[in-house]
């Protein structure tokens, strides 16, 4: 195991010879080799001023060194050179997230690097951007190229989500979804197993992942390296099929008091019985009745009614006692060309979600005959909010934050996420995301929907979801108290923050459509490669759901990080470039299917 410590004076001639060394590794000739070399020795009084440290393995041989100079709140990385023979095993990784640690605990905000030519692909793959080049730079093929890093600590709301460190997560989400029985859930929860992966990005930094699906070593492995994490025990294929991921648990009593006896925090998807049961946290069902969606229209009316809001508005609801009702409220607005939205009362990420419109009503055969064609149980009829300005921006927005322990809100932030037909399918968060017209009321209303989610009780993470307007206005249409798709690429900004500097943009997109079964090898292969060639780019790629590469219609999960849209956007297109080549190699694509949202 490699670590990093501080160097020593004595080491300084043995660390200037490694410098040297890395440096010819690029093939410079001895005459520039000899140009550089009072530049690059290192004296043993500059181990100290310099803040050199060095990077040892077991064995306590030095493989690199790394310094930060200057004083807060700029300064540089000076050097960061690895032994010749240890390029590529990631020790210029961990030196120079080392670096960024240091910079954000001295203060420092903004770190500047004169790199190598050959080493600005590293530089780039870490995250930090290109800074103003100067005159002549792209004549001289041995100039060094300028980079910049803005070193941030972890986000406030992100140390407060587990207390500042590491958590055991629980992949509970089949479990939350069924506590509701709702009959627009799959009864055996498969694609709630699916997304139970999704607990590798429960918080920051996790200590231990309990999944029901067996997942890929090589899985935990990548994502592991992408975020920097240390260990990570993995409990997994707990549970095949059903919903009862802590009841298996419960069921195994050696791991029940090993996942409870570390001292850490243990996150869920969601709250459930059977959780409250392992971790000994009292029970209290009403904590989640603004899960239903009419529950949560009656709280948007009263936080609305309380003023303050006036860029909100609330759509019209109404509960059908019978799917006569429903039928007979359908074919009325209809009648008047009006749209119209059914909703059941859990459904997750647009299941059991319906827009009618009068054309659909009419080539359905009427009101009657579609309602016969959704799933059975109770249904709300709500007004459908159109957005005649349209336009280029978003349609749908959502607010994150959670209530602490001790009853305060802490605000997460505004994201955009993206729908189709109806059925949520990835989101985007970041700086700029939002409409600027959108973001205060948002997060005004996001903020009072989570006091009054404290004062009922509720403790944990929440969303508000939104869709836009006419007039520059948002419509929340439902709470979700629990973790969702957006929280999980707000839990992945916040890391890749911390670790390569302030301001990356994170994009989680639900399915990227495979085409064909990989063998778990072959899955390893593709997302490895996907991890390099989007490092290329200056961006970052981190398999979500690896688990449905293995269905029969085969699909992965996955989030897409960097500091542009522009980036950002290219590594989508790349990823997804990779899983069409995958189709051509295995056959026509398999179809694509609206799934719930987790």
């Amino acid at each position: 195991m490699v670590k990093v410590r501080a160097a020593r004076a004595d080491e300084a001639e043995a660390l200037t010879g490694l410098v040297m060394r890395s440096k010819a590794y690029w093939g410079y000739d001895a005459g520039f080799l000899a140009a550089c070399a009072g530049e690059l020795r290192i004296r043993a009084e500059d181990v100290t001023a310099r803040r050199v440290v060095v990077a040892e393995d077991e064995g306590g041989a030095v493989l690199g060194l790394a310094s930060l100079e200057g004083s807060p709140p700029h300064a540089v990385l000076g050097l960061l050179f690895v032994e010749p023979a240890a390029i590529g095993r990631g020790v210029g990784r961990l030196l120079y997230r080392d670096v960024l640690r240091r910079a954000v605990a001295l203060g420092v905000r903004g770190l500047a690097i004169e790199s190598d030519p050959h080493a600005a692909g590293f530089y780039r793959a870490m995250g930090a951007r290109a800074g103003e080049v100067r005159p002549g730079i792209g004549a001289d093929p041995t100039a060094l190229v300028p980079f910049e890093v803005a070193p941030v600590p972890l986000a406030d709301w992100a140390r407060e989500w587990t207390g500042g460190g590491r958590a055991v997560h629980l992949g509970n989400v089949a479990e939350f979804n069924a506590q509701f029985a709702d009959a627009t859930l799959d009864a055996e929860q498969r694609p709630a197993h699916h997304y139970a992966s999704l607990a590798a990005f429960y918080g920051p930094d996790p200590a231990v992942l309990v999944l029901p699906r067996a997942v890929p070593r090589g899985w935990t492995d990548l994502v592991g390296r992408q975020l920097g994490w240390s260990d990570v025990e993995v409990y997994d294929g707990l549970v095949e099929r059903g919903p009862g991921l802590t009841d298996a648990v419960r069921a195994r009593p050696a791991l029940a008091a090993r996942l409870t006896g570390f001292g850490l925090p243990l996150v869920p998807w969601g709250l459930t019985r059977p959780f409250a049961a392992l971790t000994g946290r009292p029970w209290q069902p009403r904590e989640l009745r603004y899960e239903s969606k009419s529950a949560a229209h009656e709280m948007f009316g009263r936080v609305l009614a309380e003023g303050g809001h006036p860029g909100i508005v609330l759509p019209a609801q109404w509960r059908a006692a019978t799917r006569r009702a429903a039928a007979r409220l359908l074919s009325v607005r209809a009648e008047a060309g009006e749209s119209t939205v059914l909703k059941s009362e859990h459904g997750v990420g647009g299941s059991g979600t319906t827009v009618v419109t009068p054309e659909c009503l009419r080539a359905a055969g009427g009101a009657r005959a579609l309602l016969r064609r959704l799933p059975r149980g109770p249904l709300l009829v709500e007004e459908y909010v159109d957005d005649p300005d349209g336009g280029d921006g978003p349609r749908d927005l959502t607010y994150d934050g959670f209530v602490g322990p001790d009853g305060r809100v802490h605000e997460v932030g505004g994201a955009v996420m993206e729908v189709r037909d109806g059925c949520y399918a990835g989101a985007t968060v970041g700086p700029g995301v939002v409409p600027e017209w959108a973001e205060k009321p948002l997060t005004a209303f996001g903020a009072a929907v989570g006091r009054e989610l404290a004062a009922s009780g509720y403790r944990g993470w929440f969303d508000v979801d939104f869709v836009t307007a006419g007039g520059r206005r948002l419509a929340p249409t439902e709470t979700n108290l629990r973790l969702t798709g957006p929280s999980i690429a707000f839990m992945v900004a916040a890391r890749l923050d911390a670790l390569r500097g302030a301001g990356h943009l994170v994009r989680i997109v639900d399915r990227v459509e495979l085409g064909a079964r990989l063998p778990e090898a072959q899955l390893d292969e593709l997302c490895t490669d996907l991890a390099r060639e989007c490092a290329r780019l200056g961006a970052v790629f981190v398999p979500a759901i690896p688990t449905g590469a293995f269905e029969p219609s085969p699909w992965l999960g996955v989030l897409v990080a960097a500091h542009s849209r522009g980036v950002l956007d290219a590594a989508e297109a790349r990823v997804r470039a990779a899983a069409r080549a995958v189709d051509a190699l295995f056959g026509p694509p398999a179809a694509s299917w609206c799934h719930g949202r987790n």
